[in-house]
């Protein structure tokens, strides 16, 4: 029995893949997709690598931390409200994107010998896929075609403008807003041409702020090497963190599949025991407060911060479980029903018995979790798709939202009141976590699959014919155009045809009648 099983285990890792993970960008919330579904295709029985500045803190078996540093500032724990005003508000967000996030990190990336390995080395077994995130800093996508093996992207978010082009999806602009604009539905006219413009304009715009990263391609990969826009158009399949439950019906080619809430894996540590004992004494129930991985609250400016202590301290016994990387800092006078920490599993928080409402900042990671444990919400965003997030949770009927910047106590007041005591959030919400959570597979087990059935199948199984057709092929426009044309000069030649037949028997209508014989 014991060689039988033994024999089982050989045959399984036989066919088990190795497969490279490229995420050099020191983003927590993107890391969370990332690593989850490298785990996932770990527990598969394949081996993966994968490059980050987030290693595991304890070995996870077939995965393997290729540790990175950071090419950018440390962002967990450690935004501040000035640093988010400097870099957020008082910049473009896409030359932010492209730039900082993009070719910054290539060119830190490049430079470093762990990075440089993987392009000299010889690798034994040989890699069977490549995969990447599909945010800004796409010149990793050239390890693919160095290696030879298919390249697959991973979208932490909704998919943004420049996303859907590389594997030829229809976005259509008619009733899907892009992420970069605040959530709208059935779009008038003057939206939805303000959709397009909006759209093409960021779309060109990233591409040209992006378009360094060729060159540092070509540089490390040799001159023959693909630019990275051609890159881009060689991806198999790209995985997007989106969700028919919360983005609605959409256009899909079958190389873009949501797998919205795949990050959504209950393996995080227990709630430490004082804070575990302080929620399960909070009878009243409590209200749970994080603006997220990065954020600190406590550098608010003070009028925010008073606002929040006058409204909050009103709901004793209600408590409020309050994230704050460094409390020292926050002003004196904390209400007494507030607690706080510095860091939680926060999936564990949200689907404790005696929540009643998750305060946050909107991002995507976290809001999913709140759908998934059937939490209403109030948003107050504060920056990229934090707004068209929680807008679109607004029209939802399962979030309130607030803008910090305008914010009184009257506001949070009633914020409070509605999301607390109003039953249509909850109830709405928990149909909206219901349709959430169905589905034939887990999105886990769902990108799973289609990351396998790339390596089987090869990178063009899904490939959509639009990703080698220009913009204006895919559009019908050269058809249109000739229908158009064609619609004119039958036009045309029907008037010449009957002025012509008109002047032939014009003669003949205008002759006099004989004149009668008397």
């Amino acid at each position: 029995m014991k060689n039988l099983l033994i024999l089982l285990a050989v045959l399984t890792n036989c066919h088990g893949y190795r497969i490279l993970g490229l995420f050099p960008l020191n983003a927590k919330s993107h890391m969370m997709f990332n690593e989850q579904t490298s785990k996932g295709l770990t527990r598969r029985g394949h081996q993966v690598d994968v490059v980050s500045t987030f290693p595991q803190k304890r070995p996870y078996p077939n995965y393997t931390d290729l540790v990175v540093p950071s090419a950018l500032p440390q962002f967990v724990n450690n935004m501040t409200y000035e640093f988010k005003k400097t870099q957020y508000e008082d910049r473009n967000m896409v030359e932010f994107f492209a730039e900082d996030t993009g070719n910054l990190v290539c060119e830190k990336a490049f430079q470093l010998p762990q990075i440089m390995n993987l392009v000299t080395g010889i690798h034994n077994p040989p890699y069977d896929l490549v995969l990447v995130s599909i945010f800004a800093a796409h010149c990793f996508m050239a390890f693919g075609h160095h290696l030879k093996v298919p390249v697959v992207g991973l979208s932490s978010s909704a998919l943004y403008p420049w996303g859907n082009d590389m594997v030829g999806n229809p976005p259509n602009l008619a009733f899907v807003p892009n992420n970069l604009l605040e959530h709208m539905e059935n779009m008038s006219f003057w939206q939805r041409l303000y959709n397009v413009l909006h759209t093409y304009y960021y779309r060109m715009y990233f591409n040209y702020y992006t378009s360094p990263q060729s060159d540092m391609i070509k540089k490390y990969f040799g001159p023959d090497a693909p630019g990275v826009r051609e890159l881009e158009h060689d991806l198999a399949l790209i995985l997007t963190n989106s969700h028919l439950a919360i983005n609605g019906p959409r256009p899909t080619t079958p190389a873009l599949v949501e797998v919205g809430g795949l990050h959504i894996q209950d393996d995080d540590p227990e709630i430490p025991a004082d804070h575990l004992k302080w929620l399960n004494e909070s009878k009243d129930g409590f209200i749970y407060f994080t603006f997220g991985s990065m954020m600190q609250i406590e550098s608010f400016p003070k009028p925010v911060l008073d606002v929040l202590y006058k409204s909050l301290g009103k709901l004793a016994p209600i408590r409020v479980f309050m994230k704050a990387p460094q409390p020292e800092k926050l002003p004196p006078g904390l209400p007494k029903n507030i607690r706080t920490f510095t860091w939680m599993p926060q999936l564990k928080v949200l689907r404790h018995k005696n929540i009643r409402a998750f305060i946050t900042h909107g991002g995507l990671m976290g809001t999913q979790e709140a759908i998934h444990s059937a939490v209403p919400m109030i948003g107050m965003p504060l920056f990229a798709d934090q707004f068209t997030n929680v807008d679109l949770y607004v029209s939802k009927k399962i979030a309130i939202r607030l803008d910090y910047a305008d914010m009184t106590e009257n506001k949070l007041d009633h914020a409070l009141n509605e999301i607390l005591h109003n039953p249509i959030y909850r109830e709405t919400m928990k149909k909206v976590s219901e349709k959430f959570k169905d589905g034939p597979m887990s999105p886990l087990d769902t990108a799973v699959y289609w990351i396998e059935y790339v390596i089987r199948h090869g990178k063009t199984a899904l490939r959509s014919p639009a990703v080698n057709m220009y913009w204006w092929q895919v559009a019908l426009v050269d058809v249109y155009v000739f229908l158009t044309i064609t619609a004119l000069v039958i036009v045309f030649v029907t008037v010449k045809i009957v002025r012509f037949i008109s002047k032939i028997l014009s003669p003949a209508v205008n002759t006099p009648h004989s004149k009668k014989v008397n």
